[in-house]
């Protein structure tokens, strides 16, 4: 009884010293958020010979007694800027407000330059950094560009603050986000005058491409018009044109109809003629007839005297003649 007392104490030990163990280290194991930067200092396993290392998301075993830890926030940071009296490349000094968002980078190397540079500094204190290297670099662009390149081609203006600007804050662990300038002047309103000289430019452009457009409106309506004569003309023509032709052929058809008339008109009076004249040739027949037939019938009477054997040869030598005129 005795004994199995003995060698329940040492295992119960071990098992708490296993739990201690365990609740210790998971004590010490710290899991990094999302908008943070885990920096973890010191010595020991991992470390190499750096003087930090640095980790965005995932976790961590911190060593206890040769390692520490620490967060920088990823939050961005909007630092305005007023910039005035930059001197531009023509020696005009200019004023450029503008509005910098930055923030601590997440590439590797550039986060081991913020675990060096901005570790257990406060937000204020990091923005103040930036803000004079941000006012530095931004002279030296005004300096490096034209008042037409900055107002006009803003574009390259930006990229021009981005380049400069973005490479230095690198180097303490920061980088651009975004940058906005606000408004661009001059106390000599050389902008102002350029923007006057812009706009009367724009200005008599419009009024020119006014006055073409009103030209180039008019001659179209003129060529229009124009068009739209020559059409009429072209229909009266034709128009006019088929009137007389359809009156010729109404004057020839008359004339057709005039020359078959007269034509039908002189067949029936040739008919006529013929006919008539083929009657008085009947009728003189018949009238010549009728006298030979009278003499005949005279000639028979004054010979009535003959005796009738006589007179019988005599009427049968007449038959024949008769019978011959007969047939004429």
């Amino acid at each position: 009884m005795a004994s199995g007392a003995v060698l329940v104490w040492p295992v119960l030990a071990f098992v708490v010293m296993m739990v201690l163990m365990l609740i210790f280290l998971a004590s010490r194991y710290k899991r990094c958020p999302s908008d943070k930067i885990l920096v973890i200092y010191g010595s020991g396993p991992g470390m190499k010979g750096r003087t930090a290392k640095t980790m965005h998301g995932g976790g961590a075993l911190i060593w206890p007694l040769v390692q520490n830890y620490a967060f920088l926030d990823l939050k961005p940071m909007t630092i305005n800027i007023n910039l005035t009296n930059a001197l531009s490349l023509q020696n005009i000094r200019i004023n450029v407000p503008s509005t910098f968002t930055i923030g601590i980078s997440i590439d590797q190397r550039i986060m081991l330059s913020a675990a060096e540079r901005l570790l257990h500094q406060n937000p204020a204190q990091i923005e103040e950094m930036a803000k004079e290297i941000i006012f530095g670099q931004l002279r030296l662009t005004v300096a490096t560009l034209t008042i037409e390149q900055i107002n006009q081609d803003r574009e390259l203006f930006l990229e021009a603050i981005r380049t400069n600007v973005d490479h230095e804050l690198n180097k303490v662990g920061l980088f651009l986000i975004n940058v906005n300038v606000t408004d661009i002047h001059d106390e000599s309103d050389y902008i102002e005058s350029i923007g006057k000289k812009a706009a009367a430019t724009a200005v008599n452009a419009a009024k020119v491409d006014v006055s073409m457009a009103t030209r180039d409106g008019e001659i179209g309506k003129a060529a229009a018009d124009r068009e739209r004569e020559i059409k009429v003309a072209e229909n009266a023509a034709q128009s006019e044109k088929g009137k007389k032709s359809a009156e010729r052929d109404r004057r020839v058809f008359v004339q057709e109809q005039e020359s078959i008339a007269v034509e039908g008109e002189n067949i029936s009076r040739a008919s006529i003629a013929d006919y008539n004249a083929t009657l008085a040739e009947k009728e003189a027949e018949a009238s010549r007839r009728s006298e030979v037939a009278q003499k005949n019938r005279r000639d028979g009477d004054s010979k009535g005297a003959i005796p009738d054997g006589a007179r019988a040869p005599e009427g049968r030598r007449h038959r024949p003649r008769r019978d011959s005129e007969d047939a004429d």
